[in-house]
């Protein structure tokens, strides 16, 4: 899988980052919630990233 930084929140590893993959879908970096309440299957996860990094994708035209 080839994958490309499109925007993060900062320069280092630990922020909110959204990736672009070579297979059309995007790789998404963030927090690990843990209070959703929800039932996840055990392939699958969530993270959480802020809001304002999807505007700041949008207005840069990246999705």
């Amino acid at each position: 899988m080839l994958v490309t930084k499109l925007i993060s929140t900062c320069d280092v590893k630990d922020c909110p980052t959204i990736y672009a993959t070579d297979r059309g879908t995007f790789l998404v970096q963030g927090e690990t919630p843990d209070d959703h309440g929800l039932k996840i299957p055990a392939h699958e996860t969530l993270v959480e990233i802020p809001v304002e990094l999807i505007k700041k994708a949008i207005a840069d035209g990246l999705i």
